[in-house]
């Protein structure tokens, strides 16, 4: 089904008075309060879709992220979003396959992913699937993970959640 700016709405649930989207597409594209880049820990967005970011939103998210410096795995931080139609990118340090706790370390990147947006009164943001790919996390552990912590998250019965809708990028 096609809808709004999404290419493919593939599913979607309702929680409470928050939605979660399952969509197909382009993150660059997507017009919402906040994108996610899944980013090396040194925020160096040399390849794949943090390379994309930079080049359709602007150096200037690159040069932003250059201030920052370094995030911890399981981290975030925000910047601009350039020229691009959302309002912020949040950059989360994503875990690597193989290097332990990987589980654990995706569900943590994901509740501050998730915190970082209701901090800044975020409404919408798009997830991808964060360190499945060149990272090597496991599709269906990252999608599993990504879309249970959304739904733990929109079910909080938080005052402060500005969140009305996760979308999820399905590979």
């Amino acid at each position: 089904m096609f809808r709004g700016n999404e290419i493919l709405l593939v599913s979607e649930i309702s929680i409470g008075k928050r939605k979660l989207r399952l969509v197909r597409g382009d993150i660059t594209e997507r017009v919402v309060d906040a994108i996610v880049n899944a980013a090396n820990s040194n925020l160096c967005h040399g390849g794949g879709v943090a390379a994309v970011i930079v080049a359709k939103g602007a150096r200037k998210i690159q040069e932003e992220s250059d201030r920052i410096g370094y995030i911890p795995t399981g981290n975030g931080v925000i910047t601009n979003a350039g020229k691009l139609p959302c309002k912020a990118v949040i950059h989360v340090g994503g875990p690597r396959n193989g290097e332990g706790k990987e589980n654990e370390k995706l569900t943590l990147a994901i509740n501050n992913i998730l915190k970082l947006a209701q901090q800044n009164n975020f409404k919408s943001i798009s997830i991808p699937a964060i360190s499945a790919g060149i990272f090597g996390f496991p599709k269906q552990k990252c999608a599993k993970i990504l879309v249970q912590e959304s739904i733990n998250f929109a079910e909080r019965k938080d005052s402060h959640n500005t969140l009305t809708e996760i979308r999820v990028l399905y590979f």
